[in-house]
């Protein structure tokens, strides 16, 4: 009786979950079909992006919409969408009386006119006093010279509400709009990037591979139609506990002695909405020579003996040839060998410009609910009453400094404290302010040495009055929790050698991978990787590759319509996925492809199986 209720239970939840789910996604499509005209029609700019998150009851801000919208992005689709909203969740009325309680110190319940112009136009996206003035007419929420933010809030989430139930009312009254489907990142055939390889064209399998083990599930992602697909293949690959320490990649023999060697750091970060950002690099060959390329995780002197989260995460560069334009790229390989945590390719570069672009799958950098015991002390006062930092938060600030000195000289560059000031705060420290730096803080040569930087951030708790919540804007952003442990980033480090001319790498940006990484991800699977055509259908071809300790599978709809393909991983073992679901359903457009999931072993020590089951819907 008690195993009937539980699982009565159980199907409730997963009943209540799939509705909830459909709801969402209605919601999505009221929101994008208000602005374009059918959910295969992409998202063209930043103002279209803005304009349907509106749609969906979103306010984003100009630092929101350029983080989705970087300077390789040139579409969103409906499925990309999609995402953000899951990300970006709309403002509720508790968080919007917060904000405005830290502006009305005293708790009134009221902010002055004069007050609210000061601070619209100056902070944030700041806006135009005649902007402001709007506001500030509202008779139902102003009176005196003041404004009623209690009353503000109310009308802004009504009027929010109005608008996405007017989405859905017309998306009701239509029924074109109410068939249409979902969209889905794809990485059209057309526009691939080649990758020059001896090997023959992979092998098409159509043999479906019964030999599954056993695994735990988790709740799809969106309402499961595909428990039956009308045409399915399966593959399975089992890889032996620490397998990946078997390759061995020879960094340094006796022939690369005399080579010249370039090194640059960098990291990944995750963002709020487990995104993940990195910069990207630009490599200038002089001449054409041979190469070896390696990325690996950064080693923190600072950090020995401290939980280093971030070595066990995944990391590999993908190499990529610069034509005529930036846009123009062509995938010459990526880092597919490895030994232990270090990725790394051999091989011979022509003279030229290459883009590097760092890529980890995602399956170890996540975002992970643990409690915290207490908060760290980050500063304290001394008998005099002076304040100073804390042991522990010095140690983080020399870990910090160790990260974003990317030319690892012991100095920080204008140009790399500038990747730390967008990190941290989304802005640019100008020439002007530079100078005023080196009046105030130790510099070398024009660059912050370490006890500068110390300087700079005691500076800031005593700005403050001794109050860290600025301080701890800025270690969160980079990574760390309130123990000061970095969790939501990876520091890593990439060494280039040249046996004919001195390489130069240079970091260009610090952003999301886009479409280029996605692009040159996908055909790396496809020219690399094992092909299996779907029982019953021609069209549909999966690509599965296997490089080191990671697995990653590509979608292929070769047909002339968009496929919705059924993707289940319950027969997997000892098994982590990009996506952190173990059913789920994806779409992919005409002539197109994309990646359906990267896998690593949850316990490298032991044996894992990646067993996974594609259906056509």
């Amino acid at each position: 009786g008690n195993q009937k209720a539980t699982r009565s239970e159980n199907s409730q939840g997963k009943k209540s979950q799939h509705a909830e789910e459909a709801i969402f996604y209605m919601n999505c499509r009221a929101a994008y079909l208000t602005v374009l005209k059918s959910s295969l029609e992409n998202i063209k700019s930043k103002e279209q992006l803005s304009l349907v998150l509106q749609q969906a009851g979103r306010n984003p801000s100009q630092k929101t919409i350029n983080k989705y919208w970087t300077s390789q992005t040139t579409s969103l689709n409906f499925d990309d969408f999609c995402a953000i909203l899951k990300k970006e969740k709309p403002a509720t009325k508790n968080e919007l009386l917060e904000a405005f309680g830290k502006i009305d110190t005293d708790k009134a319940g009221y902010i002055l006119h004069d007050e609210l112009y000061k601070i619209l136009t100056t902070r944030g996206d700041k806006m135009t006093w005649e902007e402001v003035t709007t506001i500030t007419k509202q008779a139902d929420f102003n009176c005196s010279g003041k404004l009623d933010y209690n009353k503000f809030c109310e009308l802004y989430l009504t009027t929010s509400e109005q608008c996405c139930k007017a989405a859905r009312d017309r998306l009701e009254v239509d029924p074109r709009l109410r068939q249409q489907q979902f969209g889905n990142q794809t990485e059209t055939s057309s526009e691939g990037i080649t990758l020059p390889v001896s090997k023959p064209s992979p092998r098409i399998s159509r043999k479906t591979d019964h030999k599954l083990a056993k695994g735990d599930s988790r709740a799809p992602s969106r309402p499961s139609s595909a428990q039956s697909g009308k045409a399915s293949t399966s593959t399975t690959v089992t890889v032996g506990a620490s397998s990946s320490r078997n390759t061995k990649l020879i960094i340094e023999p006796d022939t690369m002695k005399e080579w010249q060697c370039a090194q640059s750091k960098g990291c990944f970060y995750l963002e709020e909405d487990g995104e993940i950002i990195s910069h990207k690099y630009r490599l200038h060959l002089p001449q054409r020579s041979a190469v070896c390329i390696t990325i690996k995780p950064l080693h923190i002197p600072q950090a020995e003996g401290k939980s280093c989260h971030w070595l066990s995460v995944d990391t590999a560069l993908f190499i990529l040839k610069e034509n005529e334009t930036q846009e123009n790229l062509q995938l010459v390989s990526f880092t597919e060998l490895q030994h232990k945590e270090m990725f790394g390719w051999r091989g011979e570069l022509g003279s030229g410009v290459y883009w590097l672009l760092p890529f980890t799958t995602g399956c170890r950098l996540r975002k992970v609910k643990t409690q915290i015991p207490g908060e760290a002390k980050l500063v304290w006062r001394d008998e005099d009453g002076e304040l100073a930092l804390t042991k522990e938060f010095r140690a983080a600030l020399l870990d910090i400094f160790e990260t974003i000195d990317l030319d690892g000289n012991g100095l920080l560059s204008l140009e790399e404290y500038n990747f730390f000031e967008l990190r941290t705060s989304g802005e640019k420290c100008d020439q002007e302010a530079w100078a005023v730096c080196k009046e105030n803080f130790e510099m070398k040569k024009n660059e912050l040495t370490r006890q500068g930087f110390m300087d700079l951030n005691l500076m800031e708790a005593n700005d403050r009055d001794g109050d860290p919540w600025d301080l701890w804007v800025t270690l969160l952003s980079l990574g760390y929790n309130k123990a000061l442990e970095m969790t939501e980033a990876c520091p890593f480090v990439i060494d280039i050698c040249a046996e004919r001319c001195k390489p130069r790498i240079k970091a260009i940006s610090l952003e999301a991978g886009g479409s280029q990484l996605s692009r040159a991800v996908c055909r790396s699977v496809v020219n690399k990787g094992e092909a299996k055509v779907l029982d019953g259908s021609e069209n549909i071809i999966i690509h599965t590759y296997r490089s080191g300790s990671r697995v990653t599978s590509v979608i292929e709809n070769k047909s002339e319509n968009k496929v919705i393909i059924h993707v289940n991983n319950e027969q997997s073992k000892n098994c982590l996925n990009s996506r952190g679901l173990t059913i789920f359903a994806v779409e992919v457009a005409p002539k197109s492809m994309m990646v359906s999931q990267h896998a690593m072993p949850l316990n490298k020590q032991e044996e894992w199986i990646y067993s996974c089951v594609h259906s056509l819907v």
